[in-house]
């Protein structure tokens, strides 16, 4: 089973989380330049067995689509060239940033490390990564290798 890579894509960095193979975690990512991401995407996968990317989902409070999602779409596009064969998901990022800038506080970093954008970016990667395991498992989605060990209980 390969892992899942979550992306928290901006215009200037993107923020980026991985699973473990079984898809029990996140771990951040270094955090990667927009310009550089499909470079950084090709030479992970190509390294890493990645079954799929989830690429976040601007939404308002209201559920509609943000402006932000404007410049998401060309990258999916190219995404989807570059990389034909990788499942894409879209899932939604709401208050992930406010979420990462939070958690900070309360690990109590200082605050010129909570100010840090690219600790930030790769935090809500990681929240996002969380929040979409867990709503698959939640939702019955379990992969193969989870469904085994749960019947193993």
């Amino acid at each position: 089973m390969g892992r899942v890579l979550a992306i928290d894509y901006g215009r200037k960095r993107c923020g980026l989380a991985v699973s473990d193979p079984l898809r029990i975690c996140a771990n951040g990512l270094p955090t990667v330049r927009a310009c550089d991401l499909m470079a950084f995407l090709k030479d992970y996968c190509g390294r890493e067995q990645v079954d799929c990317i989830v690429v976040g989902l601007p939404l308002t409070t209201s559920g509609e689509l943000s402006e932000s999602n404007r410049y998401i779409e060309p990258f999916l596009k190219h995404l989807a060239r570059e990389l034909p064969e990788m499942k894409v998901e879209r899932f939604d990022e709401r208050f992930t940033s406010r979420i990462a800038h939070r958690e900070m506080a309360l690990a109590g970093l200082k605050k010129s490390r909570r100010e840090e954008k690219e600790l930030a970016d790769r935090m809500a990667a990681v929240i996002m990564l969380t929040d979409w395991l867990n709503s698959r498992t939640l939702s019955g989605n379990l992969t193969p290798e989870q469904e085994e060990k749960e019947t193993d209980i």
